[in-house]
């Protein structure tokens, strides 16, 4: 999770430098265009690959957390292509003061049209920034509400570990009393059958001794 955090981070820091080399690039001179464009270019692959290694990372998250990251990454894939799209319009808008602008529409645009070309871009790119930090402080909760979920949930479990192994224990207890009282029967029952065979054998006996008595009695 700290690595994505770190993914999420340095994503933030190059899409807000690649949103502001996006706005000069409508107002730069030619002889510098060439470099910015290099450069943009550099920092959206860079950028994409982060999005990637973000993506690689999310497979390795738990399922129950996977899906607020995977939200989040969708969220940067569309800022992303939004950035490209925004990129391939910048380059091409043709600067003023090149082909196809007379030096006379140059010169005129050049104290009211580029000042307040520059002034809109510069407000575009503060938005821009402004929402760039929102959705990561927004990504920064969220991690920081799943990990807290998670700490919730591990901790559940500890105790309903911590019950079922106090429930097993008294369940071992209760299979041992169990066997005890099965022994203390099994005994009360074997000396109830003896104490059933002696009187038995005692009342036959006693019939035959009255049997005896009487037959004796009778022949005298």
């Amino acid at each position: 999770m700290d690595l994505i955090q770190d993914y999420e981070q340095q994503y933030a820091v190059l899409t807000a430098e690649i949103t502001a080399q996006i706005g000069r690039l409508g107002v730069s001179p030619a002889g510098e265009r060439t470099k910015l464009i290099s450069d943009i270019d550099r920092q959206l692959e860079e950028s994409q690959e982060l999005l990637e290694q973000i993506g690689l990372e999310i497979r390795d998250v738990p399922a129950a957390n996977r899906s607020g990251y995977t939200s989040r990454l969708n969220c940067y894939q569309a800022e992303w292509k939004r950035l490209q799209q925004e990129f391939t319009n910048a380059k091409a808008t043709r600067p003023k003061g090149t082909a196809g602008y007379s030096a006379a529409e140059s010169d005129e645009f050049d104290e009211i049209g580029i000042q307040e070309d520059q002034k809109r871009r510069l407000l575009d790119n503060s938005e821009r920034l402004e929402r760039t930090g929102n959705h990561l402080k927004d990504s920064y909760r969220v991690v920081l509400e799943t990990e807290q979920i998670g700490t919730q949930v591990l901790q559940d479990l500890s105790d309903q570990r911590e019950t079922i192994q106090r429930a097993r224990g008294r369940l071992r207890e209760t299979d041992a009393e169990l066997g005890r009282s099965s022994r203390l029967l099994n005994s009360m029952m074997m000396r109830a059958m003896r104490d059933k065979i002696v009187l038995i054998a005692v009342a036959v006996a006693l019939f035959l001794v009255l049997f005896l008595s009487i037959y004796f009695s009778v022949s005298d």
